[in-house]
């Protein structure tokens, strides 16, 4: 069960993106990390990507001890918001494109299904013909059809100031699913005190051990191998080690391979790790091979790196 690897620390989460609504990347995605190792899948909260996972799973041969968690946001939150760019602004420079980690930008325009909402376009367009919106999804109509195909957890991004928006999308999410749920929250709009409140409210009505926290750091930040990404991931994760909430605590946002020998180095033991960015971005080249599923060779060295990450990262995981 899920529970149980969360207890042991073994569980490794891949984020395809809460935004990457792209289904042959997925199911290229899920196959690859689910062959290496890989238990735990965060992906985006449609059906149709919801079957991209489970076919890649199918692909894998593995069914025990893999799990499926769609994510949701909230108003303002980075991981659902789109790039857009205002024609009338732009002066036709093509940085964007060449810059785009997803390559979800051509011709000047925007391919939403790639977008995952980095803000890497809008951060260093010279024209500021870019900016960032919220895509928005009806809870109520989009949830029950995705439970009734079997996901493991639902995962709620609450980035943001506003109380009664997180109050109230929690609220439709707890009467519609009874099994595990995830709140991911990092330090960039509430202060410490404040963020471990909202927590303990939002928990206070279930059972213990029945939410994972996603201490995020900074999101989609994990581009680069490097200690520094990480450390706001830690931060966080420390927060919530040390306020010894009935939780399971879940590293993301700028995690690497770095994170978790980071992480032990300060005392700092996540129940999981979720690495989204950096575990795109190393088998990226092969994601773009249009026979990978059929290319074992390719298949099997995509695997060997993602394995790599994975092992890595849930060895030091240990709490020795």
């Amino acid at each position: 069960m899920l529970k149980d690897l969360l207890k042991e620390k073994k569980c490794f989460k891949l984020v395809c993106g809460a935004g990457n609504e792209d289904t042959i990347e997925v199911e290229k995605l899920v196959t690859i990390y689910s062959l290496a190792g890989c238990n735990f899948f965060d992906v985006c909260a449609k059906e149709e990507i919801v079957d991209a996972a489970k076919r890649g799973l199918e692909r894998a041969g593995i069914k025990e001890n893999r799990y499926i968690c769609v994510s949701v946001g909230i108003d303002g939150d980075p991981h659902i918001t789109k790039a857009y760019i205002d024609k009338n602004k732009c002066v036709e420079c093509r940085k964007c494109e060449s810059i785009c980690p997803h390559d979800a930008i051509r011709n000047i325009e925007v391919i939403s299904e790639r977008c995952l909402g980095c803000s890497v376009c809008a951060k260093n367009c010279p024209a500021n013909a870019i900016s960032m919106e919220s895509k928005l999804i009806d809870y109520n109509e989009v949830l029950p059809k995705l439970i009734q195909k079997g996901i493991d957890c639902i995962e709620f991004h609450a980035i943001t100031e506003d109380e009664a928006d997180v109050d109230e999308k929690w609220a439709q999410i707890n009467k519609m699913f009874n099994g595990m749920l995830c709140i991911s929250l990092d330090r960039s709009e509430l202060g410490d005190k404040k963020l471990k409140a909202r927590v303990e409210r939002m928990i206070k009505a279930r059972a213990p051990y029945s939410t994972i926290i996603q201490a995020d750091g900074i999101a989609m930040s994990g581009n680069d191998d490097e200690y520094g990404t990480t450390l706001q991931a830690i931060a966080t994760a420390q927060l919530f080690q040390n306020a010894k909430m009935p939780i399971y605590i879940m590293m993301s946002g700028g995690t690497n391979t770095k994170s978790t020998e980071l992480a032990k180095q300060c005392n700092v033991y996540p129940h999981c790790l979720a690495v989204g960015s950096y575990a795109r971005k190393i088998v990226k080249k092969y994601l773009q091979m249009n026979d990978l599923l059929e290319n074992k060779i390719a298949l099997n060295e995509a695997v060997k790196i993602a394995k790599s990450l994975i092992n890595t990262s849930l060895e030091n995981m240990k709490n020795d």
